[in-house]
């Protein structure tokens, strides 16, 4: 019974000393050794037929996985287009996204956003200069759950108006026995810019005090 030399087999299958064969190398290597072993095989003691059809198989899946990747390889690089798009299209938009910062500027606060998970009988919020001391609390009373917007009027807690500069906030939320009422902290900032190059696509610079954020990371668009 003739076969089909291994270490030829290994060439063709790329495991070979040095091999980098891609599948199209690799058919038209199988069917020159195959022809060229069927000129010369002995009649009484053909070739098996069964490894002939296992290395023709193993070919044909290194064709479809090659295939394969170069499809998904497009469809990865049409989403990140798509994301691109998105985010270029956000540049100069106001977006709502995670955080506790607030930035002043000319007297002007930025809003902020909180969110509830259930109602709350006692919302306070602190506002903390850059060296963490508290300049102001503002009384919210009692918010049901939902998302809540928040805009402080830029006034310290004497009364006088608050330096321009960044500052964050806190948020104490308890219910009617006294327990925290879990609850989210959001920032309104705006788009400055969209940087790219980074494994999970796009970022959107917000400038200032923000961190870049990423596309999943918004929760409106003002």
């Amino acid at each position: 019974m003739n076969t089909i030399d291994q270490s030829v087999l290994n060439t063709v299958n790329g495991q070979g000393p040095g091999s980098q064969a891609n599948s199209a190398e690799m058919r038209e290597n199988f069917m020159t050794l195959l022809v060229a072993q069927l000129k010369n095989q002995d009649p009484l003691n053909p070739m098996e037929n069964a490894e002939m059809t296992s290395q023709l198989a193993q070919i044909n899946t290194v064709s479809g996985i090659e295939q394969l990747n170069e499809t998904m390889t497009g469809i990865n690089g049409q989403i990140e287009q798509g994301k691109f798009m998105q985010a270029t299209a956000l540049i100069g938009k106001a977006v709502l996204v995670p955080g506790e910062r607030v930035l002043v500027g000319e007297g002007a606060p930025t809003p902020f956003a909180l969110e509830f998970d259930r109602p709350a009988d006692s919302v306070k919020v602190n506002i903390l200069d850059g060296a963490g001391q508290v300049v102001r609390t503002l009384d919210m009373g009692d918010v049901g759950a939902g998302m809540h917007t928040v805009e402080w009027d830029g006034k310290l807690g004497n009364g006088s108006v608050a330096p321009d500069g960044a500052y964050r906030f806190e948020v104490e939320a308890t219910d009617a026995e006294g327990r925290n009422v879990p609850h989210e902290t959001f920032n309104y900032a705006q788009v400055f810019a969209v940087s790219t190059g980074h494994p999970d696509g796009p970022r959107l610079d917000l400038g200032g005090i923000f961190e870049p954020v990423r596309l999943e990371d918004i929760r409106q668009v003002v």
